[in-house]
């Protein structure tokens, strides 16, 4: 049994969080992978009016601002992360005119909105690469990504030793228009992704010019794809190792985490600042924010993206990859706040997206299996936790990111058959493990139906039997079920001072393998073992994700749980 003491927020209290300047601090931002939200067309693929049509569903469940995942024209060979055009929408899901309502309907409801945007590559149908590829070498064009010759006498080896994140070499051969083999570009992913060459003072203008394009559309800011990998070490030297993708995450590499992408950003922050209040206007609208996915090292590495001339926040990933444990979650959120607080940057928190395993899925197996998992592992012990780690994550101080279908508890589709798979990275050896399609099957809204409510002609991915027990319809009024302790926890949430910004928490004494801390009037205390334990009564039960057994001045607290209390007065 969960235990809520909180009603959802009205609309008006939503409005007023969204419109204020700083709204980004202490912002939920719920992210939307547009394809698996909501299909208006019935072609089993989800589209822009299918999102624009679940904005009051976003609304009501309590975030602040929706971020959706790249919706432009596209080939599709990466899910829509390799772009043939920046400023048009892909027909798949819709055109500038169904970007334009959502975006003004988001903004009635009191939504932010966030568009994803690539910098690091484009589409192979990038009418810049189609250019360069058809002028031969030479060609101005080809300057503005990465040709080289290749190594041997005959060119026949790729320039470096480079290795692309989806597996084999970073490097492809073309033919020539003349049909004879000749030089080799660059793309860190999938080879219909070539990288930019940010040297190329054309490839800078053409990106701030972008920027502009959605900002005059409204948009609210930007995620910023691979922020971490625009430039690449002087020479595109050599590495010396193989499996490279092990290696990331655990050093600076040359094409990887450069300190001249800051340089970049800081051209960037401008370009936003032009379309941000100054503290002295009135009635000004709300900042307009960056957003960095940038994968370094270590969390003091991720603080030079967000000091206060560059990104206003970046996604903290160390926070992602840590395993349900109390003393390994204290040491990355004591990291986390010591890093930030520095560069008056506001911390982030995440647990899932759409290129890792969720969290319900992750938690129901052993830790040390990464954030790509295949086994389904203990369901119960993983929601149960899964629910245990949200309550604990909206606790933090700073801002926090809901991938959809989390909070409907959602777990991954580890056994999708191969013939359905999409994911590049699956068709590719030794890159990533490519099983990121198990976090993108549509999510379902009703019980029964096509696709359980996603659309009226099925799902792009296969949804298994059973998703419409998790949906929104069965969930929605169910006081125990996992949408209902979200909308509660996003509601106390908005009313608790203690709660959203700030850069600090006091950590209490707690048994062994619990968390602890106060924030003011509130205390969040997290039990990761699996046994209950005897903690101290701080006041009253605000919420949480199960039964707590209070006697006197003493409490019990179940296995896998968190509670959050208020030790103000009535």
């Amino acid at each position: 049994m969960s235990q809520h003491s909180a009603e959802p927020a009205p609309t008006s209290a939503l409005a007023t969080v969204a419109a204020r300047r700083d709204w980004w601090r202490e912002a939920v931002i719920y992210q939307v992978y547009p394809r698996s939200f909501a299909d208006s067309n019935g072609d089993g693929m989800g589209d822009l009016e299918g999102v624009r049509s679940r904005l009051p569903y976003l609304r009501d469940l309590g975030v602040d601002a929706v971020w959706l995942s790249p919706f432009y024209a596209s080939p599709q060979a990466d899910a829509g992360y390799d772009v043939a055009d920046y400023r048009a929408v892909d027909p798949m899901f819709g055109n500038l005119l169904d970007a334009d309502a959502l975006i003004r309907d988001a903004h009635v409801l009191g939504l932010r909105v966030i568009v994803d945007i690539v910098p690091n590559h484009s589409s192979d149908q990038h009418e810049w690469f189609k250019r360069a590829i058809a002028e031969g070498p030479g060609s101005p064009l080809r300057d503005r990504y990465h040709f080289r010759p290749g190594k041997g006498a005959d060119g026949s080896l790729p320039p470096n030793d480079w290795e692309s994140i989806f597996g084999g070499p970073a490097w492809t051969r073309v033919t020539e228009p003349d049909g004879t083999p000749g030089e080799w570009y660059l793309h860190l992913f999938a080879p219909e992704q070539p990288d930019f060459n940010w040297e190329h003072p054309a490839v800078g203008d053409e990106f701030r010019s972008i920027l502009r394009f959605w900002l005059d559309m409204g948009v609210d800011g930007f995620r910023i794809d691979v922020a971490h990998g625009l430039v690449k070490a002087e020479g595109l030297p050599d590495l010396g190792s193989h499996d490279q993708v092990k290696l990331l995450g655990n050093d600076v590499m040359p094409f990887f985490d450069q300190d001249g992408v800051h340089e970049i950003y800081r051209e960037w922050r401008k370009v936003l600042d032009e379309y941000s209040p100054k503290p002295s206007e009135q009635g000004a609208p709300p900042d307009r924010i960056f957003v960095a996915e940038a994968w370094t090292p270590t969390v003091e590495r991720t603080a030079n993206y967000v000091r206060p001339d560059e990104l206003h926040q970046a996604f903290n990933f160390q926070y992602l990859s840590t395993h349900w444990d109390a003393p390994e979650l204290r040491e990355v959120i004591d990291r986390t706040l010591d890093a930030m607080r520095p560069v008056g940057a506001p911390a982030t928190w995440v647990l899932s997206n759409h290129d890792v395993t969720r969290h319900a899925t992750r938690f129901a197996n052993e830790a040390g299996l990464g954030t790509q998992i295949r086994s389904a592992g203990d369901r119960e012990l993983g929601l149960r936790r899964a629910r245990a780690a949200t309550l604990l994550m909206l606790a933090l101080p700073g801002s926090a990111y809901i991938y959809q279908g989390e909070e409907l508890g959602l777990p991954d589709v580890v056994d999708l058959p191969d013939e359905v798979r999409q994911d590049p990275a699956y068709f590719r050896g030794e890159g990533q493990d490519g099983f990121r399609d198990g976090c993108r099957v549509p999510i379902p809204w009703t019980r029964t139906g096509s696709s359980y409510g996603f659309g009226d002609g099925g799902s792009w991915l296969p949804q298994p039997d059973g998703w419409g027990e998790l949906s929104v319809e069965a969930q929605t009024g169910d006081p125990d079920s996992t949408l209902e302790l979200y909308r509660t926890a996003l509601a106390v949430r908005r009313e608790q001072a203690g709660l959203g910004a700030g850069d600090a928490v006091e950590w209490l004494k707690a048994p062994e393998g619990v968390l602890a801390f106060r924030r003011g009037e509130f205390v969040c205390v997290a039990n990761t073992t699996g046994e209950g334990v005897r903690i101290p009564a701080y006041g009253r039960v605000l919420v949480s994700n199960g039964e707590v057994a209070v006697a006197g001045d003493e409490a019990k607290l179940p296995a896998d749980t968190t509670v959050w209390w208020t030790t103000a007065r009535d």
